[in-house]
């Protein structure tokens, strides 16, 4: 029962992440200033704070701070970068997701990081190197090669729940505004104790 829920939510945040990186979907970076019932409101890291509405039906992750070490054969990753002349992809920050979450919005498609940042969701294929690490990431249709410097951040990224949604909370919104011009969240990824989701 259990391994047919994970798989289930898997498949669910699958759906979920893959609609959040489309065009009418906003990232808002920062600190969770005050929650009230379903609605919080964010700081951004620039700008005024936004006023976000979340449910039952929103992905919560949970955030956790992460080593190079973490990153291994066959772990599932996100990794924002930049693409290279020699036509490798520069890191800027790496996330390793829990083995229930395996799937997560596979592929590789624009982000939000800067001009021509990527990002790559797919298994760690081979992985070499002790002064950061080279890293092949497999996906469905593709596969990238990664070069991830020893100073990029990692975080763990795990299913979360609403309690980590709380004031003074680091979280990425990804946002989509509705035809009354609310903003509500498909996804949260919550820091817990103090992490800052790097995504």
């Amino acid at each position: 029962m259990m391994k047919s829920l994970l798989t289930g939510l898997a498949l669910t945040l699958t759906v979920a992440a893959t609609t959040a990186r489309a065009d009418d979907i906003v990232r808002y970076r920062g600190t969770i200033e005050k929650v009230d019932g379903s609605t919080l409101t964010v700081k951004p890291r620039t700008g005024d704070p936004v006023t976000v509405t979340f449910s039952g039906d929103t992905k919560i992750l949970a955030a956790t701070s992460g080593k190079l070490a973490d990153i291994k054969s066959e772990s599932y990753i996100g990794t924002a970068a930049i693409p290279q002349p020699d036509g490798t992809q520069k890191a800027l920050q790496v996330t390793v997701f829990s083995s229930s979450l395996r799937g997560t919005a596979d592929g590789h498609y624009p982000w939000d990081l800067g001009s021509n940042s990527t990002m790559t969701n797919g298994a760690v294929g081979t992985l070499s190197g002790t002064d950061g690490r080279t890293m092949l990431v497999k996906y469905q249709g593709g596969e990238k090669k990664v070069v991830v410097p020893d100073d990029v951040p990692v975080t763990l990224v795990d299913p979360g729940e609403k309690s980590i949604v709380v004031p003074g909370a680091k979280v990425v919104a990804f946002t989509k505004k509705g035809a009354d011009g609310t903003l509500s969240a498909p996804i949260l990824i919550v820091g817990r104790n103090g992490t800052v989701p790097s995504m």
